[in-house]
């Protein structure tokens, strides 16, 4: 299984529910979170088959900017 990050912009609750189906729906319910105490709003993904550029374009999706951390 591989764990992607993402410096994102999501920053509460509501931003992470407009996420949530766009995330459930590329890396499936349970596979992912999102740190909103870290300065960088940190998403995790742990996955196995999906792209980190797959993660990017569902948060982007649902009107968010999310970035590749190395």
């Amino acid at each position: 299984m591989e764990t992607i990050k993402l410096k994102t912009n999501i920053k509460c609750g509501g931003c992470i529910s407009a996420v949530t189906p766009y995330l459930n729906q590329s890396v499936g319910e349970g596979n992912w979170q999102v740190d909103t105490q870290n300065p960088d709003k940190v998403l995790t993904v742990k996955t196995e088959g999906v792209s980190a550029d797959a993660v990017q374009k569902a948060v982007q999706q649902a009107g968010y900017k999310a970035e590749i951390l190395s």
